[in-house]
């Protein structure tokens, strides 16, 4: 029998299931309780999906791009009305009993009714029907051939199938996101039917557009359902999920975990070290920040707690370290991809421009977690681990299909093909443990591999293949809620597209700072003010990728008109679209934390506030300055080690003054010091570096005299502060 962990401590504060935790929290998420007959029909059409997928990476289909993807959305949508409730969460009781009736319903679950059963068959229907070869009229048949050389002349069958499965995206979206994305993708399309009515003097008056126009720019065009968001989803995403899910079920998500604890067990500190490292770690396992946090926290709570943090200040680390999983690379969030899609570049170039911001961010928290382990007076856990070499030496292996990513990006091999390789290494290593070990993978933290018996050859092989089995089809699945964001998307990419509506929208943006603007580098200021705002603002309503495409046609061409670089531009709205999750009043990685520790909510959202505020103001260096491009690496390597440079003295001075702690705590003469001197650094030009650094060591200096002499007077028997 397996005896406890010590890395794991029962506790009322823990949840006991962290997946149905990430699950209610997580703004992408899955609400259904499947009876089991069920779930294998879903899990069986998603590894049908998977499959689909995969073959089409290497064997694309003869009929193009557009032809898969309708294709795939009809295959995906009518998943999203079985697996996804139409009215809010159901609570279900932890302690139902497991066993079933004779029809094979789970006391509990809430299986799809009737009318979820017409959705998915009528999705699947619109989905399909630009391919059926049925007959439409006099010319002939219909097939996807006939579909296309209908363009600009719809049927009105045609204009009706359109029209329902927009009705139908926007439902699945709703369902997977909330209201406010459907709302707004029908204010678009009411903006394209009555924009021709609107006055003529009206800035945003359009010639309009009839709904045969409108449909066929939806339904058969390559802008609308069929664009760039969900041909990102399509080819890249989806494959990336897959990726995480195939390395968390070969048990990758535990060793990181591990592997993070056994570098800092032996300081005060080495429990928040820990946390950001793993939640670095965890995010090419989960790909999700709230989903992220919640693994991260079911596991590093107990330490925390031991170490003395408090609730709120664990749960603010927490939701921090998850959520800088989405910034990271090498998978990054799905946003990344769309950049790169947008941009025309290469996705490894989008790796590039993250490296430094992403450095920014966990230097921000690992100073934030230094000096909460003093101001906490935080201790020594100790734990049963390994040393670090012996855990690389039994599963080091799994760094290495994310070292076959980066390989393969760098020679230029193109990402959904270098996933699905590296896809291949992990699956492959986790054939080798399985003949070799034989021994079941743990996902979870409350077990040790000595501590399981080996398994029969036959019975591990049985095992491994239903784990690949499990993580292909969870990945197709964990990428419904992106799918359906995606080709919402391009109800509002489309109607941009016709009418012009994001330039007009931008030149609004940059006329409200002109009113109020004295000089240009004040304009810019202003305007990358107000779009942080808005941004933020958005990202509270919608997740991270509808809000990065929403900013990008609307706000984008703001920034870019003022003279801002595309890179810098999209990097800068990318940043401020993931760092939603973190901003109250919503801040749902927060609000799951806080249900991971029992913290008060609104306490967790400002600590978490407090350690991700470095990532907050760092992205307006890459727009407000001249040298903000070095910030995403666009520049010699010495100008951006320096720029890295001068951005971290930024980054630890606000780390300060929002922990109002160096070597004791601060006061506000000092704190109100550290807020300019990070303002001045992060502009990144000579004279404000000098300034900000003046600052900064004035500061410093204060705070270095007044702690001498606090020592002095209080003797040689004051207690000395906690040191790592």
């Amino acid at each position: 029998m397996s005896t406890p962990s010590p890395t794991r401590e029962p506790s009322s504060d823990t949840p006991t299931d962290a997946d149905a935790l990430a699950a209610e929290y997580d703004e992408e998420r899955p609400s259904r309780r499947l009876s089991p007959r069920l779930d294998l029909f879903v899990g069986v059409w998603c590894f049908a999906v998977a499959l689909f997928v995969l073959r089409q990476v290497f064997d694309p289909l003869d009929l193009g791009s557009q032809y898969y993807l309708v294709l795939f959305l009809a295959v995906t949508l009518p998943l999203i009305f079985v697996c996804y409730r139409m009215r809010g969460r159901r609570e279900v009781a932890a302690d139902i009993d497991p066993g079933t009736d004779r029809a094979g319903r789970l006391p509990g679950s809430d299986n799809p009714g009737v009318v979820d059963w017409a959705l998915a068959g009528v999705a699947l229907l619109v989905g399909l029907y630009p391919v059926l070869p049925i007959p439409l009229n006099d010319l002939g048949f219909g097939g996807y051939g006939g579909f296309l050389d209908r363009q600009g002349s719809l049927l009105t069958l045609d204009i009706v199938a359109g029209l329902v499965l927009m009705v139908l995206v926007l439902e699945a979206t709703r369902r997977t996101t909330g209201l406010v994305l459907p709302i707004v993708c029908l204010i678009f399309f009411g903006y394209a039917y009555y924009g021709g009515f609107l006055p003529v003097g009206w800035q945003i008056s359009h010639i309009g557009l009839n709904l045969e126009q409108i449909i066929n720019a939806l339904y058969n065009e390559a802008s609308g359902f069929f664009g760039v968001p969900l041909d990102v989803a399509a080819t890249y995403i989806v494959l990336f999920t897959m990726y995480g899910a195939v390395l968390e079920r070969m048990g990758a998500g535990r060793f990181f975990v591990e592997f993070s604890f056994s570098l800092f067990r032996k300081s005060a500190s080495a429990p928040g070290r820990t946390t950001a490292t793993s939640g670095f770690l965890l995010g090419t396992v989960s790909g999700s920040g709230t989903a992220t946090a919640v693994t991260l926290g079911s596991f590093a709570w107990p330490i925390l707690k031991r170490a003395g943090y408090p609730k709120e200040a664990a749960g603010g680390m927490l939701a921090a370290a998850g959520i800088g999983a989405i910034l990271s690379p090498p998978t990054m969030g799905a946003a990344a991809f769309i950049i790169a899609e947008y941009l025309s570049v290469s996705y490894v170039e989008v790796l590039l421009w993250a490296i430094v911001p992403t450095l920014l961010y966990y230097l921000g928290i690992f100073l934030a977690v230094e000096i909460d382990a003093r101001r906490f007076g935080a201790h020594r856990v100790e734990l049963t681990i390994g040393s670090p070499l012996r855990l690389l030496a039994r599963s080091g292996y799994h760094f290495i299909s994310l070292g076959v990513i980066v390989f393969f990006l760098a020679i230029d091999v193109p990402p959904f093909k270098a996933v699905v390789f590296a896809t291949a290494t992990a699956a492959l290593f986790g054939l080798a443990e399985a003949v070799l070990s034989r021994r079941q993978v743990i996902s979870g933290f409350d077990d040790h591999d000595q501590d399981l018996e080996r398994m029969e050859l036959s019975d591990s092989l049985k095992d491994y293949g239903v784990r690949v089995y499990q993580a292909l089809s969870s990945g197709i699945r964990s990428a419904l809620p992106v799918i359906a964001v995606c080709a919402a998307a391009g109800v509002i990419t489309s109607v941009i597209a016709k009418t012009g509506l994001g330039q007009i929208l931008s030149e609004v943006l940059v006329s409200a700072a002109e009113a109020i603007s004295f000089n240009d580098a004040s304009l810019l200021v202003l305007s990358a003010l107000f779009s942080a705002i808005a941004i933020l603002i958005l990202g509270l309503a919608v997740p991270v990728t509808a809000s990065f495409i929403l900013s990008w046609v609307i706000i984008g061409p703001a920034l870019i008109a003022l003279g801002v670089d595309a890179p810098q531009v999209a990097m800068f709205i990318f940043y401020y679209a993931v760092l939603s999750e973190v901003s109250p009043p919503t801040a749902l990685a927060a609000v799951a934390s806080a249900a991971i520790t029992g913290g008060r909510v609104i306490q967790t959202m400002a600590q978490a506030c407090k350690y991700t505020l470095p990532a907050f103001l760092a992205p307006m260096a890459f727009v407000v300055t001249d040298n903000g491009a070095l910030l995403i690496g666009e520049g010699s390597l010495p100008n951006v080690l320096w720029a890295m440079l001068v951005a971290g003295c930024a980054v630890a001075a606000l780390a300060v003054a929002t922990t109002g702690w160096m070597l004791m705590p601060t006061t506000r003469l000092e704190r109100a010091l550290c807020v300019p001197a990070a303002l001045f650094l992060l502009y990144l030009v000579p004279t404000s570096i000098a300034i900000g650094f003046a600052l900064l060591a004035t500061a410093v200096v204060l705070h270095v005299v007044r702690h001498r002499v606090s020592r002095r007077r209080a003797g040689p028997t004051a207690p000395v502060e906690a040191t790592s």
